[in-house]
């Protein structure tokens, strides 16, 4: 498998973590903590694979900013993003499912 490429990702977690690569950018206020975010998203692994998606289920994904209720690294991520924002969240396994994923 090949390395990363980190190119145009910044790390919004200050330790390496939580890495984003703003795909389309977005206009208005990042939301603030319990703000409701609505998404779409598809999360894959390194190689590509796909383990789940919104747009498969054709439903949008909802969620509070900062309860918990979702990975840390989409807490942080999308408290980072505007209203229309797309973008890449690339986590590292303390900021997703812990070293073993998510369902071990």
């Amino acid at each position: 498998m090949s390395k990363f490429d980190e190119t145009d990702f910044i790390d919004i977690s200050g330790d390496g973590g939580l890495l984003k690569k703003i795909v389309a950018e977005g206009a208005g206020e990042c939301p603030a903590p319990m703000d409701e975010v609505h998404a779409h998203y598809t999360g894959t692994l390194d190689d590509g694979t796909v383990f789940d998606s919104s747009r498969t289920r054709g439903k949008v994904f909802t969620f509070t900013i900062g309860r918990g209720q979702v990975i840390k690294g989409w807490d942080q991520g999308f408290a980072s993003m505007k209203k229309g924002e797309k973008a890449l969240l690339r986590c590292r396994s303390d900021y997703a499912y812990g070293d073993r994923g998510q369902g071990s």
